[in-house]
């Protein structure tokens, strides 16, 4: 599986041989963590993209509302649960202080994108860098700064890396262009309308100039198709 690869909801969850009700899933292998994330218009959480695409600023969950409890939207997110033991807030948090402060390796987190119902977009394996709690809405939340691994591991691929063209996958392609680029391709590849497979692919790379901001760069392709392609420009 390839950064920029479109996927449905039970392919995500056979790729990662877990249910994924949750948005933050510390360790569920044996060396990853996974979250979901989504900024649609709709989205609960406020995730950001930065540096030029390189960093994901990803914000911590609530707690799922109980019967008697306050909204979980007004009230701070918590660390640790009322057992005592970690929130996969903490979890996380915990990972990312004891990177900082003992020299571990980071947290290593994939990260896949809600783009609409049904659908979403594997936007790749990131280190877990750094975590803090700020002000939010009158109520303190996790903040988690995941940034792109490079390169970026081969995930259940049965091609040898080394017999892999290169692909340009270095950059975060904003939500806004994704969602832009599937409505005007009609979730279809550009070049043999399929809609399998489908990967969100620069027509310029971004080590030849290309853009990662504007839907015009971005297309839809199959996997034959990306693959085939590599990082030349057509």
């Amino acid at each position: 599986m390839q950064p920029g690869e479109i996927i449905s909801y039970m392919e995500m969850c056979l790729v990662e041989k877990a249910s994924l009700q949750r948005g933050m899933n510390y360790r569920l292998g044996l060396r990853h963590s996974v979250v979901l994330m989504s900024q649609r218009w709709d989205a609960p959480y406020h995730d950001v993209v930065e540096d030029s695409g390189r960093a994901l600023i990803y914000e911590g969950h609530d707690q799922p509302r109980r019967k008697g409890d306050p909204d979980p939207k007004n009230v701070d997110q918590p660390m640790a649960s009322p057992s005592g033991s970690l929130t996969q807030n903490g979890k996380f948090f915990r990972a990312a202080k004891q990177h900082q402060e003992s020299n571990q390796d980071p947290e290593i987190v994939r990260v896949f994108e809600k783009i609409r119902k049904g659908i979403w977009v594997f936007n790749g394996s990131f280190w877990l860098r750094d975590a803090w709690l700020q002000s939010s809405g009158g109520r303190q939340v996790f903040k988690f700064r995941l940034e792109l691994m490079e390169p970026q591991p081969q995930i259940g691929d049965p091609v040898p890396e080394a017999a892999l063209p290169e692909l340009e996958h270095n950059r975060l392609i904003p939500s806004a262009v994704k969602q832009e680029v599937w409505k005007r391709d009609g979730g279809r590849c550009v070049q043999c309308s399929s809609q399998d497979n489908l990967h969100f692919d620069h027509n310029i790379p971004f080590s030849k100039g290309g853009s990662s901001l504007v839907a015009t760069n971005i297309q839809l392709l199959c996997a034959r198709h990306n693959l085939g392609k590599g990082a030349r420009i057509e």
